[in-house]
């Protein structure tokens, strides 16, 4: 089978204009026109070269791009979408900057590593699989459901119950007791406990 070659400078261009957040063996074999011995080979003479950065194995992304993590990740395993500890983290109801990305899936729970960053995805039923919106080309959790994910995980033993210096001044009270009804009642008894901590009323969905 012929191929053509392509230069490292037409190969960048082409994966500018292509525009993705990373590239499977198989994107690659599209662009490149080689049969896979031969694109093995060349991939890690790019990863060398330093045109390509290798994230995992079978995924790379160009150089020139600024990894964007949440969104590589985010799309390798669909669905998914980002919430517990990390969600919290960006919310500032958490103080701590996880250094494991954590998202919610509703398929079976993985861990990965992409650039030397920890991926993991927890299991949620898929009746709690709601309540997340696509925020800088990732599926982010809203603050409310990133909490109650996180109270679900503690409810069932998978993680450290830690909430008293949780922040929780900026909840909208009334969607987290809206989303907490889905919840079994140790989670829905949970989240207003955390709301009492406020000094003020538990607000009720009639108020």
């Amino acid at each position: 089978m012929a191929t053509r070659k392509i230069t490292d400078i037409q190969l960048i261009k082409t994966l500018k204009d292509l525009n993705k957040p990373f590239y499977s063996v198989a994107d690659l074999e599209k662009v490149l026109d080689l049969e896979r011995e031969s694109l093995y080979v060349l991939l890690n003479r790019l990863v060398k070269k330093g045109v390509l950065v290798k994230l995992k194995k079978g995924v790379y992304q160009p150089a020139f791009q600024s990894p964007d993590l949440k969104k590589v990740a985010n799309e390798l395993y669909y669905p998914s979408y980002l919430s517990f500890e990390s969600a919290l983290s960006i919310y500032g109801i958490i103080n701590q900057v996880p250094y494991v990305l954590t998202f919610a899936t509703s398929r079976r729970s993985k861990k990965i590593e992409l650039a030397n960053t920890p991926v993991e995805y927890r299991q949620i039923k898929k009746d709690y699989f709601f309540g997340f919106q696509l925020k800088n080309g990732f599926y982010l959790a809203e603050a409310e459901k990133a909490l109650l994910d996180q109270l679900y995980l503690i409810s069932k033993g998978q993680v450290e119950k830690n909430t008293s210096e949780w922040s929780l001044l900026n909840l909208d009270q009334k969607k987290l007791i809206k989303y907490s009804q889905i919840f079994p009642q140790t989670v829905q008894g949970a989240a207003k406990k955390l709301l009492a901590r406020l000094g003020k009323p538990v607000v009720t969905l009639e108020s």
